[in-house]
């Protein structure tokens, strides 16, 4: 109990110091926001700035922070490591400048904004980059609820899966504060309740449930242990950093009346996403009394029947349990609606086609989604270890954009630090998993771990060689 409550106070720290000092070296100005500037009714629309927070924190916080956090947990309490340290140093900083590059660039999608600063080939990747990953985010988080809600009620999956494509239809088309904006404070509302249920729960013993320590030991079960480097941290995914959130933030980025406002939004809502996955992670060891008891609750009901186990534990059957469920399920849904809609976004500026008419949103939105509900009828499993790698390629391509915009943009000396060093490290984890992994090439620890780390150093090298060696 007592490193939980630690790790919780750091993150909360992290904001008010680290989160200050990104803040303070990006340098936020007086001038107009694109949302002031081209108040479209549709997309670019000024929000008040806890509706924005709200949506941000909705948009980021899918099946990440709870999914991933009960498959980080299976190595222990050690997950507690790279969730706070995770967030601070390379969430926060990632999703910090997604959305102030984006506001300072006219609101333009993550993948023009890499193209800008890193040049046209890398913008050719990231369009079609991003539009694969958002699919697939879009089709995690609509099979996801779907599978909770047909767990919660009893239904089969399918009329739920029917109903999630319907809402993501209008969330997709539809002017931003329509939908999105209406709605996002109550499920908002349903997210807290379940996140202060379930840390109360814990936190006062509710069940006889003794929460560990936080240690560094791998306890992975089973007779095969897994390896905590890379595997671990690119399970976790959103609750630490997420190339995801990049392709929401230049969407509330289009909302922001203010850049000033870009830490309590951007750097705040990953704070709070590493909160949610926190207690999720947390939650899972604790509820079944160890990773043995956790790995087994996973395969006996997937990590939706590990979820309703853990609200109905800790919260009961009634009301709470039901609120507690319903904040999980608004999670992956309104991520998985601005996925869509960040998909027609990012193809609308690809193709510079105008977004206000109602036809030429239809032009994007149709095709998207009906790729999202073929590929709904895939194996779940497959599709989140395909999303969870490639989430974290777009975050190590965003950290090092950020680092070029820092070192060519900002006055202040060495700030591109901030952004290179996690840069750096997002570039180990996700060439070692690739070469690693399952999904991957299944070469052995002894290959993988030396060629990851070869290949973040020649990343930072080609980085250095562009920036600081050539002015040099």
């Amino acid at each position: 109990m007592i490193t939980f409550i630690a790790a919780l106070a750091i993150l909360i720290v992290g904001f008010f110091t680290y989160g200050k000092l990104v803040d303070k070296l990006f340098g936020p100005t007086d001038n107009p926001t694109p949302a002031t500037i081209h108040n479209d009714g549709v997309d670019y629309i000024p929000l008040p700035t806890w509706k924005v927070f709200f949506i941000q924190l909705l948009n980021i916080a899918g099946l990440g922070p709870i999914f991933g956090a009960l498959g980080g947990a299976l190595w222990g309490p050690c997950v507690y490591f790279w969730i706070v340290f995770g967030t601070i140093f390379a969430g926060g900083v990632h999703d910090y400048l997604s959305g102030m590059m984006s506001v300072r660039e006219d609101g333009h999608s993550v993948s023009e904004i890499v193209g800008h600063h890193m040049g046209s080939t890398m913008l050719m990747i990231m369009r079609v980059f991003s539009v694969v990953l958002l699919i697939l985010v879009g089709t995690v988080f609509m099979t996801g609820p779907a599978m909770l809600l047909a767990k919660l009620t009893a239904f089969p999956i399918l009329p739920w899966l029917l109903a999630v494509l319907f809402y993501y239809f209008l969330a997709t088309m539809l002017p931003v504060d329509k939908i999105i904006a209406r709605f996002y404070p109550l499920f908002g509302a349903c997210l807290l309740i379940m996140a202060i249920g379930i840390a109360g729960g814990m936190l006062t013993g509710v069940g006889g449930h003794v929460m560990p320590e936080m240690a560094l030991a791998n306890l992975y079960p089973g007779q095969t242990q897994l390896p905590i480097w890379p595997l671990m941290f690119i399970t976790v995914a959103c609750g630490a950093i997420s190339g995801f959130h990049a392709t929401q933030s230049p969407i509330m980025s289009r909302c922001l009346k203010d850049e000033r406002l870009g830490r309590p939004v951007f750097y705040g809502a990953m704070v709070a996403e590493g909160i949610i996955c926190l207690i999720w992670a947390a939650a899972g060891i604790t509820f079944f009394d160890g990773t043995e008891g956790l790995q087994a609750a996973l395969k006996a009901g997937g990590p939706g029947g590990a979820v309703y186990e853990i609200c109905t534990g800790f919260m009961g059957q009634g009301i709470g349990a039901m609120l507690a469920m319903l904040g999980v399920i608004a999670c992956p849904i309104t991520s998985g609606d601005t996925a869509f809609r960040s998909a027609r976004l990012t193809l609308a500026d690809w193709f510079h086609v105008d977004q206000v008419a109602t036809k030429k949103r239809l032009l994007f939105a149709i095709p998207l989604l009906a790729i999202g509900g073929v590929l709904s009828q895939m194996d779940f499993n497959v599709v989140w270890r395909y999303f969870s790698w490639t989430n974290q390629v777009l975050a190590m391509i965003v950290l090092w954009t950020g680092a070029v915009y820092l070192y060519q943009k900002c006055k202040a000396k060495k700030a591109w630090l901030v952004a290179c060093i996690p840069a750096t490290f997002m570039s180990v984890v996700t060439s070692t998993y690739i070469l690693q992994a399952k999904e991957g090439f299944q070469l052995p620890t002894t290959i993988t771990y030396p060629v990851g780390f070869v290949f973040g150093i020649c990343c930072l090298f080609i980085f250095l060689r562009a920036t600081v060696l050539k002015k040099a």
